[in-house]
């Protein structure tokens, strides 16, 4: 009896685009370690008022983060033209690597703010070039599937930053959590040995005879050249707004906004409002494993759930599931029911925000569709740098208790912006190679 090949394997030389897979996977595994530790040990800086934090400034800096990650995004692109996707990842990692490092130094509120606001960078520019590189090296028709299984990365990051705040908080201090995060800069040499060059950026760059011995050695094909420059990029974005698109355009950027408010805002302030909520540190801090794993699950079974009723409906539906379990969270409910709840909570949110983008893809003319989906996750990003203030915000007024119900508005508003999208019609017809999962936060 024969077995099926792994996804992954099934070209010719699919051992080397495997390894490519995992280098990206680890690489975006230490991109959530990151980004998610900052969340698991801010109830204890809270609590001890480590450099005299307070809730409002705590909020401004999980916003520093998320801003510094805006800027990342946006840049990447332009950064990766130039130097190529391989060595911006080493860069990116290295950036985020170090800039834990200042964290865990830093004598005040002001250090540890620039801190983070660097990782946000790395960590930024990360995401969106490990999807492209893993894009190049994916086997025919799996790039979906190898975009998904990336995403997963993250989330385990997130679990991974919950436990090394458990084991070494206490024992040893929330600087060693931040020292932690520094290890990964071990990796970046492993990148610069191991991962190839990204076979676009030599194809763009005329380096053809090159790519093509990639592809070869790595069992895929050799990406077509892409066409046109910065003037077609901004003719892409006025075609946005052209007749009665605008008004579509709009509902995908309000949409992602309320998005990745939502995600952010939960992924900076879980453990501290579930605290406020009466639970243990230890418990608020398992809490976002389960979310995280949540999260894992849902990037595996949303695009499946897409491909079968829908991309809009599924992110308008998993948006509204995702409200109801984010309000659920402010009533103190059984341990047991708590923890199905977070679960079912990462489900959703995570992978709802990724419909949005997945919607966008499929409704968006093939010359436009880059752009579209790179401004509506723009647009989004201002979102994710909103959520983290909000929460603070809040806390600092007292109207802690409301942080979670703010955050399942954002949910509902978010519903209703991608739901009328969805009603008022696809412009065509999606082809089964328009159904590919957009996995960037």
């Amino acid at each position: 009896m024969s077995s099926s090949p792994s996804p992954l394997r099934s070209a010719r030389g699919g051992r080397p685009a495997l390894l490519v897979v995992g280098l990206c996977w680890l690489a975006v595994l230490f991109d959530g370690l990151d980004m998610f530790i900052y969340g698991s040990v801010l109830p204890h800086l809270l609590e001890t008022r480590t450099f005299g934090l307070t809730a409002d400034q705590a909020g401004d800096l999980g916003s520093y983060a998320t801003f510094g990650m805006l800027v990342g995004a946006l840049a990447a692109g332009t950064i990766a033209d130039r130097i190529g996707r391989k060595r911006l990842m080493v860069a990116c990692v290295t950036l985020f690597s170090l800039a834990s490092g200042l964290c865990a130094v830093s004598e005040s509120v002001a250090v540890f703010g620039l801190g983070r606001t660097l990782a946000g960078v790395g960590l930024g520019g990360l995401l969106p070039t490990a999807i492209s590189m893993v894009s190049d090296y994916a086997p025919r028709g799996r790039s979906a599937l190898v975009i998904g299984l990336l995403m997963t990365a993250h989330h385990a990051g997130g679990i991974l930053s919950a436990y090394v705040a458990k084991w070494l908080i206490d024992p040893v201090g929330w600087r060693a959590a931040f020292w932690v995060c520094v290890l990964p800069l071990l990796f970046a040499p492993v990148l610069v040995k191991l991962l190839p060059e990204s076979l676009s950026f030599l194809v763009a760059k005329g380096r053809g005879e090159e790519a093509r011995a990639l592809a070869e050695r790595h069992g895929v094909e050799v990406p077509v050249a892409r066409t046109g420059g910065a003037a077609d990029r901004w003719t892409n974005l006025a075609n946005l707004f052209r007749g009665n698109e605008w008004i579509q355009t709009l509902l995908y950027w309000v949409a992602s906004f309320g998005g990745l408010l939502l995600v952010y805002g939960v992924a900076t302030w879980l453990p501290t409002l579930m605290r406020a909520e009466g639970y243990e540190l230890g418990s608020a801090l398992s809490f976002v494993v389960v979310f995280n794993l949540g999260g894992i699950v849902g990037m595996l079974v949303a695009g499946r759930a897409a491909d079968r009723f829908g991309a809009p409906r599924i992110s308008a539906l998993w948006f509204g599931l995702t409200a109801a379990g984010v309000f659920l969270l402010s009533v103190h409910m059984s341990m047991t029911v708590t923890m199905i709840v977070v679960f079912l909570t990462g489900v959703f949110l995570n992978s709802a925000q990724t419909m949005i983008y997945a919607t966008v893809s499929i409704r968006s003319d093939a010359d436009n569709r880059a752009t579209a989906v790179g401004w509506t996750s723009g647009m989004g990003r201002f979102g994710a740098v909103f959520g983290p203030w909000l929460g603070g915000q809040l806390l600092a007024s007292g109207k802690g208790d409301w942080g979670f119900t703010a955050f399942a508005v954002a949910g509902l508003s978010s519903m209703v912006f991608i739901g009328i999208a969805a009603l008022r019609g696809s412009r065509q017809t999606p082809t089964a190679g328009e159904r590919e999962l957009v996995g960037a936060h």
